[in-house]
């Protein structure tokens, strides 16, 4: 990932981080790439559902997905890791601090 990361960024990426199974993907795409079906088979969820994770993790940039043709002809979607290190410290949350808006919820 970049060095410079914008408030809106760390947020995405944060969010995209925040659930247990989005984490496993993680785990999962940092040992081989994986076609979507394997990757559902593996984490025991419907491929819709697994499709709604993958897209918060493209959005943050940590994975990436792409097509390639099988043996048989059929289009795949793998998905691989993109390399990333986050250095998370007080001092650089102070830092973009500044840059983060909040919206006001209506109760």
């Amino acid at each position: 990932m970049k060095d410079i990361i914008k408030s809106e960024e760390l947020l995405k990426l944060l969010g995209a981080l925040s659930n247990p199974y989005r984490l496993k993907i993680i785990a999962i795409l940092h040992q081989e790439k994986q076609y979507v079906s394997q990757l559902a088979r593996e984490l025991g969820i419907s491929r819709p559902l697994l499709y709604l994770h993958l897209q918060k993790l493209e959005d943050a940039k940590l994975i990436n997905g792409y097509h390639e043709i099988s043996d048989s002809g059929k289009a795949m979607k793998y998905y691989e890791l993109n390399s990333f290190s986050i250095n998370l410290t007080a001092d650089f949350i102070a830092q973009i601090a500044s840059e983060i808006t909040i919206k006001n919820r209506k109760e």
